[in-house]
């Protein structure tokens, strides 16, 4: 009964009154668990589920949590997870599946269908951790991405010899330590929108991706938006929601042209 169209269809039939369904949809809204307020009814209101962020969450209530929103979507979404919260939530639920380089713990529905088109660019191998990050995040929520690695700046052309395939997607990102400078470059050669991960990757004076921060603020590149150090699940997030526009739009194209 938590489910809010199957709750106002039972109004509509005269199965429930006005009272009962009000009180179901309150209770559905948040799951109370005392050390936790899951928003269950967020993909509603957004397009997305809650996510769990895993770090410096204790085994049970990580577990309790787990259970709570596969119970509710049938699949769960967790970042920043360590092996050893992999192996506790294992434990309670073996379809749990981690991935030691982005650190996330997930249960995925099989057979999804994703649609349109990402692309994942990082400069260096070592941004890939957050990069994979960001491409499982537009993953799980419906988008099929490409994964461009280790095309930075120190050697263009092998960036170029990806263009056409960045090109065609609706939304790249563009995930860089040291001094950042992957994000302007792209922003200068594409036409849809570029989402800048600094990350915390290169020596002293990058101060823990200040420095490729503060580079892509201050980009000359048009079109470049910027998310916080290491924060690849933002970019995915964000990536998601311009590529559902462009797919949306595509459609409604598409529909007009057929009038």
């Amino acid at each position: 009964m938590s489910d809010t169209r199957e709750i106002l269809e039972k109004v509509k039939n005269g199965e429930i009154g006005v009272d009962q369904a009000e009180k179901l949809l309150g209770d559905g809204c948040v799951a109370e668990m005392g050390y936790a307020k899951l928003d269950m009814e967020r993909d509603a209101r957004t397009g997305f589920p809650e996510v769990i962020y895993c770090q410096r969450k204790t085994d049970e209530f990580l577990v309790s949590i787990f259970r709570k929103m596969l119970e509710r979507y049938g699949e769960v979404f967790g970042t920043r997870a360590s092996d050893h919260q992999y192996r506790v939530v294992r434990e309670a639920i073996p379809e749990a599946v981690y991935d030691p380089v982005s650190h996330i713990l997930k249960v995925e529905k099989k057979d999804k269908e994703r649609i349109g088109r990402i692309a994942v660019c990082t400069a260096g191998t070592a941004d890939i951790s957050v990069a994979e990050e960001a491409a499982q995040t537009a993953e799980f929520f419906g988008s099929a991405v490409d994964r461009i690695y280790d095309v930075g700046v120190s050697g263009i052309h092998r960036l170029f010899a990806h263009m056409e395939e960045i090109r065609a997607a609706n939304c790249v990102i563009a995930v860089a330590g040291m001094e950042g400078a992957l994000a302007s470059v792209l922003g200068g050669l594409v036409r849809n929108p570029v989402i800048a991960v600094p990350t915390s990757v290169g020596y002293g004076a990058s101060l823990n991706g200040l420095s490729a921060l503060l580079t892509m603020i201050n980009s000359c590149a048009n079109g470049i938006a910027v998310v916080n150090i290491d924060n690849g699940y933002g970019a995915g997030y964000m990536a998601t929601q311009i590529n559902r526009l462009a797919v949306r739009g595509g459609a409604a194209e598409a529909g007009a042209h057929d009038i």
